[in-house]
């Protein structure tokens, strides 16, 4: 299989027990303006703080749009798969087809769908699309160094740390920072994928 078609369908519905991930439109703005605005909390460690200011939101939401209508990245809106309402938002970013290698990151959700299994059925249904459908060989991850709530989630994917980037970006208010990296290879995912199906099996009960 060619790098040429091994993204082809990247911009596809991916349907969950406890969230649905759609392609991000215009008809998710209004929604997922409720969400990012919903706490404070939700952008204490994203690049901008898109949940503080209505203007600051939508040119958040128009560069995802422009992004995802140029191709480099495909942009979800997640949705509580109950009622279809948006809670947050995630991405395929930073793609390198010649590789198989993409990166998903930009995740965020409102603070009621913290610790509901919703961030975990979320990176599963990423993962299971990117090795079973898309056949990559690496996807990653980075984080805030100091991103402490987000590093755990991903440590326990298990996806594996794989080091430091010494400040690696400039964010919000002109802060430096350190970025963590992680990574799933496609040798991992048989063992990581038990790992997420069981903990998503446990929540069932």
């Amino acid at each position: 299989m060619g790098p040429d078609i091994v993204f082809d369908s990247l911009a596809t519905t991916l349907q969950g027990r406890i969230v649905v991930l759609e392609p991000l439109t215009e008809a998710h703005r209004e929604g997922l303006w409720e969400a990012a605005a919903s706490d404070p909390r939700i952008w204490d460690w994203m690049s901008v703080r898109a949940g503080d200011d209505r203007g600051r939101f939508d040119a958040w939401f128009d560069e995802a749009l422009a992004l995802a209508r140029r191709g480099p990245e495909v942009p979800f809106a997640t949705l509580a798969a109950a009622d279809r309402e948006p809670i947050g938002s995630t991405r395929y970013l930073n793609l390198r087809p010649e590789h198989r290698v993409l990166e998903i990151g930009w995740t965020w959700l409102a603070s009621h769908a913290w610790s509901t299994g919703a961030n975990a059925e979320a990176k599963y249904l990423l993962l299971r699309h990117a090795f079973e459908d898309l056949h990559c060989k690496r996807v990653e991850f980075k984080t805030d160094a100091l991103n402490e709530r987000s590093r755990r989630a991903l440590a326990a994917l298990p996806a594996e740390f794989e080091g430091i980037h010494r400040k690696h970006m400039i964010v919000r208010a002109g802060e430096r920072r350190d970025s963590a990296w992680y990574a799933v290879v496609d040798d991992d995912w048989p063992a990581v994928r038990a790992t997420l199906e069981q903990r998503l099996a446990n929540r069932r009960q």
